[in-house]
């Protein structure tokens, strides 16, 4: 599948549960939205995804990828312990040098 490497190796990062090497992706002011919640800074963006991890023991499979610009989508597959597992979702990331500016999962 043709991904960007910063969004390629967000996807290594999670599925290696390697929650320091995911957080490294992000710009310092990065921002993450997720259930309606919004998370700013690597030190938040860590900690949802942590909880996130701790919460559902989820597993991403990434099935297709959009490229517009520094615009990425990736729809996924994502099975855990949650109601109606698995679900597909869609990761919107915008990157800028080599970094993930923000990500949207809905």
């Amino acid at each position: 599948m043709d991904m960007p490497v910063i969004v390629k190796t967000y996807f290594d990062a999670d599925r290696r549960n390697d929650a320091d090497s995911l957080a490294e992706l992000f710009s310092v002011d990065a921002v993450v939205k997720d259930e309606g919640a919004r998370h700013k800074g690597l030190n938040a963006i860590r900690s949802w995804w942590v909880a996130a991890k701790e919460r559902y023991q989820h597993v991403v499979e990434p099935i297709e990828t959009t490229l517009a610009d520094d615009q990425v989508s990736v729809r996924a597959k994502v099975s855990g312990k949650f109601p109606n597992s698995p679900a597909t979702l869609v990761f919107s990331f915008t990157t800028k040098d080599d970094k993930i500016i923000a990500l949207e999962v809905k």
